[in-house]
């Protein structure tokens, strides 16, 4: 049994050994803080191409926890009372580019000949909040694996590129701390993202983004009931009705925010809070990166892709051009 043992392990790909060291050495990397969240996400991806993820499962399902237990975190450093006064900027916004991206996504979508499912996925995935957006409206739509992979790879690399431009644009036109956070709140897909850009422009960013992002990701439900109705109808009302995933980490955030508000203890260790959730943070977004595979991109058809990056370019421009006038 031991010599089958040896055996066993010496068949062992030495790209999978590879993939777990280079794993393990990124994961400690990150929490060292020796990368920024772009890099961060720009190493995970490299890694998964060029070697491989070995735990892809893992990393998605750590991932996924990790980042909802780092924005709860974020919750400890930010007074409620700003978190709301954000939160009502963020809702109104959303109000308005919800309905506007849905609108011009269905009719660029009918033009490009898109099938009506990956319309609604890539429509709710730009304009609510990415992969948690595409996963309730697709479970209700009854949505095939070959729309989902579309959609969600279409956000996943809008993501990335949002990640790295935002930042350097902000800087570039000059935008205020509270301007970019809820620029980046609006137009950016998955609050991965948010955060990670948010982070490297400034705190008082990363507030904003984070309060206005959460504040989107509410619609989550009001969205794929209607999306339910409509599917509905037009199946001959043969779908069960929805059932919602509510977005139990938003509930801890508040509650966490209010702790920060009322504790005096809990304000004084914002600094240190805010360095522990920005480094947990860093590593969600390798571990998002990693969790990217060949499949994803070979999935991504050139019609979803034009969609997508015609309706995040539209919400981009369009919402900055609101926020440089209105937000101070």
């Amino acid at each position: 049994m031991a010599g089958e043992g040896r055996i066993e392990a010496a068949r062992i790909d030495p790209t999978i050994m590879v993939g777990r060291l280079l794993l393990l050495v990124g994961g400690v990397v990150c929490l060292r803080g020796w990368l920024t969240p772009p890099e961060a996400l720009a190493a995970g991806m490299a890694l998964a191409l060029l070697v491989g993820n070995p735990y892809a499962r893992q990393t998605a399902i750590t991932a996924k926890l990790l980042l909802q237990a780092s924005v709860v975190v974020l919750g400890f450093s930010m007074d409620l009372h700003a978190v709301v006064r954000s939160g009502m900027h963020g809702f109104w916004f959303a109000a308005v580019t919800i309905t506007l991206t849905w609108a011009v996504g269905y009719a660029l979508g009918r033009w490009l000949r898109i099938h009506s499912v990956t319309i609604a996925l890539v429509c709710a995935g730009t304009a609510i909040c990415g992969g948690s957006a595409i996963a309730a409206v697709g479970s209700v739509m009854l949505a095939g694996e070959a729309e989902m992979s579309v959609s969600l790879g279409t956000v996943f690399l809008l993501n990335a590129v949002a990640l790295i431009v935002f930042p350097p644009a902000g800087h570039y036109l000059g935008l205020t701390q509270a301007q970019f956070g809820t620029w980046a709140g609006v137009a950016i897909h998955d609050i991965s993202s948010v955060v990670g850009a948010a982070s490297t422009y400034g705190h008082q960013a990363l507030q904003v983004a984070t309060a206005v992002k959460l504040s989107r990701a509410l619609w989550i439900m009001p969205v794929t009931l209607v999306a339910a109705l409509i599917y509905r109808r037009g199946a001959g009302n043969t779908v069960d009705a929805p059932v919602f995933a509510i977005p139990w980490f938003i509930g801890l955030f508040l509650l966490a925010s209010l702790s920060r508000t009322l504790v005096p203890a809990v304000a004084d260790a914002a600094p240190v809070i805010i360095a522990l959730a920005e480094r947990a943070l860093t590593l969600t977004l390798f571990l998002i990166g990693a969790g990217l595979t060949r499949h994803t991109l070979r999935s991504v058809g050139l019609k979803a892709l034009a969609l997508g990056v015609l309706l995040w370019v539209g919400i981009s421009l369009g919402s900055l051009a609101v926020i440089e006038r209105l937000v101070v």
